[in-house]
């Protein structure tokens, strides 16, 4: 009876774990938990709902979304990420709240109370396990379905082992929440333009004085008075 009210289909899935959760926790676990509690009030939940996740699952320090594609749960995942790297310029690196995010798109089977087991669950949670703090790592087939779609910098660990996995997996690792770089060109532009307005400032003095001066010359010329020597013959 209970195989009937199972569904079987195919989900984007999305594992996110926060790195070092028992750490925080155990150096001061109420404002731990009150930080988590505003982050996810303000910046998690408003961001999984703009992109129709639905969270399958909570833990203490991460969580299981369902999305009905992938482009919504990297995009989300993205848009998570970022936001925590902001949140997280100038605290120190022990009070930081980062989180690691796996993505994998497979089979999974949907219980009568909304919960999700199988393979897909388990492809995300091990891929979340190989990602850095503030990194998302990508399932070959999930990553097949964003690569031509939207534009992000991937690096490719190639075949990865992961736990409790028979074979090993493609894995691709989307690097999100850098500091923006600095823009060489522009900054030389803007110097050089800088040093031309300042050389366009300098340079036009010595011209005019130069022309004055040759003004008063030729006017000297003109009109001094000519001298009553004889000319020799």
């Amino acid at each position: 009876m209970a195989a009937m009210n199972e569904t079987r289909k195919l989900a984007a899935i999305l594992v996110a774990d926060i790195v070092g959760y028992s750490r925080l926790a155990g150096a001061d676990e109420d404002r731990i938990l009150a930080r988590l509690r505003t982050l996810r009030s303000d910046l998690i939940d408003p961001i999984v709902s703009v992109h129709h996740g639905r969270v399958v699952k909570r833990t203490g320090d991460g969580g299981i979304i369902e999305f009905r594609s992938v482009v919504a749960a990297v995009r989300c995942a993205i848009e998570i990420q970022d936001g925590l790297a902001q949140r997280n310029a100038g605290v120190p690196a022990d009070r930081r709240i980062e989180y690691r995010v796996g993505i994998h798109l497979g089979d999974v089977v949907e219980e009568e109370d909304g919960d999700l087991m199988g393979d897909g669950v388990n492809i995300a949670a091990r891929l979340e396990g190989v990602a850095k703090p503030g990194a998302i790592c990508l399932s070959e087939d999930a990553y097949r379905q964003v690569k031509a779609r939207l534009d992000l910098k991937v690096s490719d660990l190639g075949p990865t082992r992961l736990k409790n996995i028979a074979e090993p997996m493609n894995v691709y690792c989307v690097e999100v929440g850098l500091p923006a770089q600095t823009e060489p060109t522009r900054q030389g532009a803007a110097s050089s333009s800088g040093a031309a307005a300042a050389l366009g400032r300098v340079s036009w003095r010595p011209m005019v004085l130069g022309g004055a001066l040759a003004i008063g010359m030729f006017v000297a010329g003109v009109y001094a008075p000519r001298s009553s020597s004889p000319i020799a013959p």
